[in-house]
């Protein structure tokens, strides 16, 4: 391989030549001077030479420059970004770091703070700190943290953070983010205060929002922002003490936004998410490689269920479940959390559903619960008794057909006492069963939210991920929509029939 030629050396030889040029026109001018034509061709001869040397020492200059790793960026090339830049408005920290200074007063019925560590992800679980030798977690990368359901919108702005596309730039955006904790501004105040304390903080963002450039993009409908709560505690239709929750989205700045939530209302605006899991792995081989673990482990009960009686609940099921499970003769676990601390342990939440083939999935206080994702990510098939549970909540993330991955039993069944889950599910083929694993398992990088910065061959389309990229889908629709003046409200509404299977 040739060595490049160094840089001083080649302009040395070319002011040479270019000197003996000059001595030789000199000559030749006196020898040929009767003769014009010889000299222009002399002359162009020298000048062609001279050319060639200059264009040689650039050529040379820009080989030794991209030996230096100096190569410059062609034109080109294309920008992997485009159409998928967000830009996170910069809000007073009034309306997030503020709100969660206090964590103790977040919640009325426990203190969150031991919760915010590690940028809302939680304290790391250690399988040691467990009297436990079957290696339930079998993780030695720090990747278990014993992470609260109401965090999500910490978790989430923390991603966005590290979030490949986020750019300064907001005209290059194609969607706003607001990093706003909606769901502890309303839960620090649900309880002994009125309805303009709790709409307070809401309102004045509102305003902050309206008077922002970026807002009069698209009026606020290419904006969305994150909830730890369900969709109904931001709902509030009348001004009365009484009332549950604030009024966020009956604004009509809100109103316009997208909202992502753990669960959903019917409303054309809001989409659920996934529940944050214990599980927040830093690279897809280490996904890999618990999806392995759990698509061969050893399942000892049929079915489970880990959860509390509702006595106070008018129709609750959960009676008959827990009656039908202690009567199961082994072949169901149940894990009461009104008992001792087991269901605050992630250790011990994902031993019994890493051991059981269905998780039994009731409504709890709302629709949804997160244990539907901690049985997921477990590779336990979940056992639905309400499509609003999961069928009309995660579109973005589960099967279309809900008969590839789970089990639906109608409330209606187990009211009346006709259904026997042991002998329901103790009918389903092994195939069935195996075909039903295979997609559980392959839904598990899709409902978990990794750690922040993970980028290239190692990056991971966790639900983070997937919610950015619906959102600015739908953000191009609308703005679609509203281009061709079609009618908002009837184009972009998705039927979510909270009450039947469809």
């Amino acid at each position: 391989m040739m060595k490049p030629v160094p840089k001083l050396s080649v302009v040395i030889s070319v002011t040479f030549v270019f000197c003996l040029f000059l001595l030789f026109q000199l000559h030749v001018s006196n020898l040929f001077g009767k003769n014009p034509q010889i000299t222009h061709q002399v002359n162009n001869f020298f000048i062609s030479f001279a050319s060639s040397s200059h264009h040689q020492t650039q050529n040379l200059t820009r080989l030794t420059n991209e030996s230096d790793g100096n190569r410059a960026k062609h034109p080109e090339e294309e920008d992997t970004c485009a159409g998928r830049y967000i830009y996170m408005h910069n809000i007073p920290s009034t309306f997030n770091d503020d709100i969660i200074k206090d964590c103790r007063a977040l919640i009325k019925w426990f203190t969150m703070c031991p919760f915010m560590v590690n940028s809302g992800l939680g304290p790391q679980v250690s399988e040691t700190d467990n009297k436990t030798t079957s290696h339930v977690l079998t993780s030695k990368t720090g990747s278990w943290y014993a992470t609260n359901q109401f965090l999500l919108a910490v978790i989430f702005r923390e991603r966005m953070k590290h979030y490949e596309c986020l750019t300064n730039d907001s005209s290059l955006a194609s969607a706003f983010y607001v990093p706003y904790y909606p769901g502890f501004d309303v839960s620090r105040h649900l309880w002994g205060y009125n309805t303009t304390v709790r709409d307070e903080l809401g309102i004045k963002l509102a305003k902050w929002l309206r008077e922002r450039p970026e807002w009069r993009k698209m009026n606020g409908r290419d904006h969305f922002f994150v909830t730890g709560r369900i969709g109904w505690d931001f709902r509030r239709g009348l001004d009365d003490d009484s009332e549950w929750g604030s009024k966020l989205m009956m604004l009509p700045e809100f109103s316009k936004m997208t909202m992502l939530s753990i669960e959903t209302t019917a409303w054309t605006n809001e989409f659920a998410v996934p529940y944050p899991t214990y599980f927040h792995p830093k690279s897809l081989s280490e996904v890999r490689r618990w999806q392995m673990k759990v698509r061969s482990v050893k399942r000892k009960y049929l079915f489970s269920f880990v959860g509390a009686p509702r006595p106070q609940m008018d129709g609750s099921i959960r009676g008959e479940i827990i009656k039908q499970c202690l009567a199961s003769h082994g072949r169901c676990k149940f894990l009461d959390c009104n008992k001792g601390q087991d269901c605050d342990n992630p250790v011990k939440v994902m031993e019994v559903f890493q051991r059981s083939v269905f998780c039994l999935q009731p409504r709890g206080d709302s629709y949804t619960r997160r244990s539907i994702f901690d049985s997921i990510l477990a590779g336990c098939i979940p056992v639905f008794f309400h499509p609003g549970s999961g069928y009309n909540q995660y579109m973005w993330y589960f099967p279309k057909d809900y008969t590839k991955y789970s089990v639906y039993i109608p409330e209606s069944g187990m009211k009346n006492g006709m259904v026997s889950l042991r002998n329901l599910l103790g009918k389903i083929d092994w195939v069935s069963i195996m075909r039903m694993r295979k997609e559980v398992v392959e839904l598990i990088p899709k409902i978990i939210y990794t750690k922040p910065g993970l980028v290239g061959p190692e990056k991971i389309e966790d639900a983070f991920e997937i919610a950015v990229d619906r959102v600015i889908e739908r953000v191009a629709m609308v703005k679609r929509m509203m281009e061709t003046g079609k009618d908002l409200q009837s184009e972009y509404s998705q039927t979510r029939d909270l009450k039947k299977l469809e």
